[in-house]
């Protein structure tokens, strides 16, 4: 059974970055679509980004343009790369397959606030 760790949030000002890493146990899961998701506090948790085993990304209209999914399937680790950061950012990040999510991490807390 794959076993999914999340790191790389924190507090960041509006504006600000963070880089979230999703690291990957148990078995390759380079053959898997692969996505991130977030959950805002009292919300439903939402698709924020896919990436295709070949690598190929699709984006909520919400993060498009600010946010990069990327794979590193030789360190079996996906990436998000969150720019321009927004306060209805603030969340916790999860990382899981597409279209159907296995069993759920610890995901990382990400707060944008000023």
């Amino acid at each position: 059974q794959v076993q999914l760790v999340e790191s790389g949030g924190g507090a960041v000002q509006p504006g600000g970055s963070l880089r979230l890493s999703c690291a990957a146990s148990g078995r390759s899961i380079s053959p898997d679509v692969m996505a991130w998701y977030r959950q805002a506090p009292g919300k439903q948790r939402e698709l924020v980004a896919t990436i295709s085993r070949a690598g190929r990304p699709n984006y909520a209209d919400s993060v498009k343009g600010r946010f990069t999914i990327s794979r590193d399937n030789a360190k079996n680790t996906v990436y998000l790369q969150m720019n321009s950061l927004k306060a209805e950012d603030t969340a916790v990040y999860f990382c899981n397959f597409a279209p159907t999510a296995s069993s759920w991490g610890q995901g990382t807390q990400v707060s944008v606030s000023s």
